[in-house]
């Protein structure tokens, strides 16, 4: 129960107000789409991306077990950090 819960607090803080939640709250402020509609496509994608998720990180935890992963994906989140930036000043210099 403790992974459960250890889980489900990570994934819910580092989802809140990501793109996916950004573009949820967009399509759910449209008055042409039912909340409800909204909120069934939105749980579907989560969970297919999730499932997606797991089995890659299976698969990779098979053929990748010797690499420090940790290391890797910490590494990942860096440089997609750096992209965000460079391309917010590249933005902000254009405009």
């Amino acid at each position: 129960m403790t992974q459960l819960l250890a889980i489900f607090v990570t994934v819910f803080v580092a989802e809140l107000g990501d793109k996916t939640q950004l573009a949820t709250v967009l399509f759910a402020s449209e008055r042409q789409t039912p909340p409800l509609f909204v909120f069934l496509a939105a749980s579907a994608a989560l969970v297919a991306s999730t499932a997606l998720a797991v089995v890659l990180g299976t698969a990779a935890e098979r053929w990748l077990a010797f690499l420090p992963l940790k290391l890797l994906a910490g590494i990942g989140f860096i440089l997609v950090g750096g992209w965000t930036i460079f391309d917010h000043i590249r933005t902000a210099a254009a405009a």
